[in-house]
């Protein structure tokens, strides 16, 4: 869900990864839902794609699924 809505802004990996200040390798594990972001690095995706509770929880959920 947050690849798709980075990829709607038309901004790349690298871009997130310097707007978040975080390394581009956090922020590929983000994008493909591998490990859950930080607190501070979630609420800036929030703030910046807009995401509603709905979002949030099911990306949450998508994560602890794949990873257990």
């Amino acid at each position: 869900m947050i690849k798709e809505k980075r990829k709607a802004l038309h901004l790349t990996q690298e871009e997130m990864a310097n707007d978040l200040g975080i390394s581009l390798r956090q922020y590929v594990r983000i994008d493909t839902e591998e490990d859950l972001p930080r607190r501070d690095v979630l609420r800036h995706l929030i703030e910046k794609f807009a995401l509603t509770n709905e979002e949030i929880g099911q990306y949450i959920r998508d994560i602890c699924k794949k990873n257990s």
